[in-house]
């Protein structure tokens, strides 16, 4: 232990006579590792980290299964899925909801989650204020009660006395019970929590319109819990037949069971992107040392003749790379710090799940300092063997550098191309991803963007009776909103190209019938009102567009887009042909029977899905043939549309004052808003991409201009016999540029299999993809280039008379 502290004082005293090295070195090793630190932060809390509940293994999620996908879940099924298994202690369902709050100045739109009583225990969701929903009050008109979340509790006040008072939402007074305490609920987008009360007609096996979560039995495992539900699910299709058969439950863990696939790759790959920086550190660290390490080859063979092991002076120059690593880690955690804030200010928001909290946990700092050990084993172990091997006659001879010195090269040299290998691996991950971006950024949308306003109108189920004063109630509202200046059209319907189609249906094509619900095809269906396709600028393909006759009492009539027909009418006329779709009844999640509907016209496929959803099958129908309570609304301007939204809201304050006016945007930001995923990854990328080519930049130029000291002597004899300027430059250019060209052929085997293993996050992207290897094999060699002249240009100036004596 005396001989270890005596190595690392050793060192720290040899690192304080080198100021501007183990500045260097620090800040090189800093940015490594608070990449992988903040980077690694975020992975920890969101895949690796256990959920902030109570026995979160215990809780898993139960969907609907039809076909091998996942779906909602009907309140019948689930209400029998609760009566009849056995696996669970508590089953529990929810789904979203939006209310209208009352506010001094307009009705403010609110998120809400409604979930039958028990849920919030069954979470293990603690209370700052109040309690939770009694078991009675998951009763039809005994659910009028609201739970507040934290944030919005604080938005509002923080009212200390708030349980017992009323909050009028859609209209209606609702007595605030409880006040969660903060928490993961608090970095979700809803504000308030009601009770989900089943009415009646909501109970039936139909409609899929709930989720339901669950928490298992001690003891009981996943594998067992399907095995019940399997027998739960069948038992349930042999009772109801005509809606549930082919349909089964799955049981899947809660742990990201909402967080795709796709992200969680990305996440790892950043992860491996961030992996790649610190190694490049630690291969610029490693040259530092060996060209450091070339300066004190005296000092090492007079230690080794005075006695010094070869194992002594191997742990002496390690310990100097563990000083480096050790104070490289903690100014990586602070650099980490700042990272990881401004990480999560540009982060879109609700990216990450609820239940990751990103914070530098002792498992993160844990992480941190393995790769701190990590890396200075990595970087040390290279320099110290060198060292420790060092030529005693050789070193001793003044001027007899040669033998370690062409060792020491070769081994540094090596180090520069492994350093370009990685680099390009890196930056062809980062071309990948802004390529992506690039053909995200341009796909067809099917719409015209410009001069469109976008907004919903969340109005409650309980304000209409019947369907025909839906009907009136948005013709007058259209109507009074197209006559102002500066508006030419106005649409309203449930369904809003790039955010989103309405609802998933299941139909029938008259005379390719499937008589088993469960192999029945799906589709988005929508409801629009007749300026849907002039207010956005969708191309009517074949056939005609809906007008203002189609109404109900009229022929029902439908349109389909281009996919629909790809995929179920290829060669067939699709005009004329029908459909049979379950009648949706407004207000009530239950089908009505079934309706016959006309294909009339077929128009361009639309991006609902956002730039990524070309696979979109849509029908769309007239809204005044189907009409529901809440719309979505898009109104084309002659000029900016952000400007026409006070004269919009002033209308529809007029038309109803307790109606809010939600989720305001232009169709331009609504785009934008579904590429800030994509832009936010390829930005990381950047960055990453964007350090590991400075360190490589830098770690070539330190090699290059070490190689020019070096090489005084001989530069200073070649211009005594007549070499010019511009043979020398050339010289010490071509060395340069030929380590870099190995480099960047290595990396190219390496981005190839880089492209393969990412593709599935990309967009319109190969596994190889020439245009964005060969940008990024251009920037690296520019890169070099530039690293090597400034070298270069010096030995061009070396002055023979002071080369020749300089030993």
């Amino acid at each position: 232990m005396r001989g270890i502290f005596q190595n690392f004082r050793f060192a720290l005293r040899l690192l304080r006579k080198s100021p501007g090295f183990t500045a260097v070195a620090i800040l090189t090793l800093a940015l490594g590792i608070g990449a992988n630190t903040a980077i690694f932060s975020v992975v920890y809390a969101t895949l690796l980290a256990p959920m902030p509940y109570p026995n979160p293994d215990q809780l898993v999620m139960v969907w609907s299964k039809i076909q091998g996908n996942r779906n909602g879940v009907a309140a019948g099924d689930f209400l029998d899925w609760k009566r009849q298994s056995t696996s669970f202690q508590d089953l529990n369902a929810w789904s979203g909801a939006s209310f209208n709050l009352a506010t001094a100045e307009r009705p403010e739109q609110i998120q809400a989650r409604l979930s039958t009583p028990g849920f919030c225990k069954m979470m293990g969701e603690k209370f700052a204020l109040g309690r939770d929903f009694l078991p009675e009050e998951g009763q039809p008109g005994k659910d009028h009660e609201v739970i507040l979340v934290n944030r919005l509790w604080k938005r509002l006040g923080a009212n200390p006395n708030v349980i017992g008072q009323q909050l009028k939402l859609n209209g209606e007074p609702y007595t605030v019970v409880g006040v969660l305490a903060p928490g993961a609920t608090d970095r979700l987008e809803m504000g308030i929590i009601a009770p989900l009360a089943f009415k009646p007609q909501q109970i039936n096996h139909d409609f899929h319109f709930i989720l339901v979560m669950g928490r298992l039995k001690p003891g009981i495992t996943l594998s067992a819990a399907q095995a019940d539900m399997d027998v739960v699910a069948g038992r349930i299709a042999k009772d109801y037949p005509q809606s549930n058969k082919g349909w089964g439950a799955s049981v899947e863990p809660l742990h990201n069971d909402f967080f795709p696939k796709e992200s969680q790759e990305t996440l790892w790959w950043l992860m491996g992107a961030v992996g790649f920086v610190l190694l490049i550190a630690c291969v610029n660290v490693a040259n530092l040392l060996l060209a450091k390490g070339m300066t004190r080859l005296k000092e090492v063979a007079l230690r080794t003749s005075l006695g010094a092991t070869r194992r002594r002076v191997f742990n002496q120059f390690l310990a100097e790379s563990m000083v480096l690593a050790v104070l490289g880690g903690i100014a990586g955690i602070g650099l980490s710090a700042v990272m990881l804030k401004v990480l999560m200010i540009i982060m879109p928001p609700y990216t990450l799940p609820s239940e990751a909290e990103v914070t530098l946990s002792v498992p993160v700092l844990v992480f941190t300092l393995a790769s701190t050990m990590l890396a200075g084993i990595l970087f040390g172990c290279a320099p110290a063997w060198r060292a420790s091997g060092v030529n005693l006659n050789e070193a001793l001879k003044e001027g007899g550098r040669s033998g370690s010195s062409k060792g020491h090269n070769r081994l540094r040299r090596a180090l520069v191309i492994s350093e370009f290998g990685l680099a390009l691996t890196l930056l062809a991950g980062a071309g990948l991803a802004i390529h992506s971006f690039w053909n995200l950024a341009r796909v067809d949308l099917g719409i015209r963007t410009d001069h469109i306003l976008s907004f919903s109108l969340p109005v409650p189920n309980a304000r209409f009776s019947n369907s025909q004063q839906i009907v009136t109630f948005y013709r007058e509202l259209l109507e009074k909103v197209q006559t102002l200046p500066g508006v030419t059209h106005a649409e309203a319907g449930v369904g809003t190209p790039i955010a989103g189609s309405g609802f998933g249906m299941p139909f029938n094509i008259v005379g390719m019938e499937q008589k088993d619900a469960g192999s029945r095809p799906g589709a988005a269906f929508q409801m629009i009102t007749p300026d849907f396709f002039k207010t956005f600028g969708i191309q009517v393909m074949k056939g005609r567009s809906f007008t203002e006759q189609d109404i109900e009492g009229s022929p029902r009539v439908a349109m389909v887009n281009e996919n629909f027909v790809r995929k179920f009418l290829t060669g067939v006329d699709p005009i004329g042909k029908r459909l049979l779709i379950e009648q949706l009844i407004p207000g009530v999640t239950k089908l009505g029977p079934t309706q016959d509907w006309e294909i009339v016209g077929v128009y361009h496929n639309v991006r609902s899905g956002g730039p990524r959803g070309d696979n979109y099958v849509e029908v769309t129908v007239p809204f005044y043939q189907s009409p529901w309570p809440g719309v979505d609304m898009s109104v084309r301007t002659v000029s900016d549309p952000e400007a026409m939204t006070k004269s919009i809201a002033g209308v529809i304050a007029s038309t109803d004052p307790n109606l809010a006016m939600a989720g305001v945007k232009t169709m331009t930001q609504i785009v934008d808003e579904s590429l800030l995923g994509d832009r936010f990854v390829m930005l990381l990328y950047g960055i990453f991409a964007g350090v590991a080519l400075l360190l490589a930049a830098i770690g070539i130029y330190g090699v290059m201009a070490f190689s020019v000291a070096e090489r005084t002597r001989e530069i200073g004899l070649r211009v005594a016999l007549g070499a010019d300027k511009a043979e020398v430059l050339k010289m010490i250019l071509r060395e340069g540029i030929v380590l870099a060209f190995v480099g960047l052929g290595l990396g190219l085997v390496g981005a190839v299999f880089v492209g393969r293993a990412i593709r599935g996050t990309l967009y319109g992207v190969g596994t190889v993809d020439f245009t964005a290897f060969t940008a990024v094999s251009i920037v690296l060699l520019a890169s070099a280039l530039l690293a090597c002249y400034f070298p270069a240009q010096r030995a061009t100036k070396v002055d023979p008379m002071v080369a020749l004596r300089y030993e």
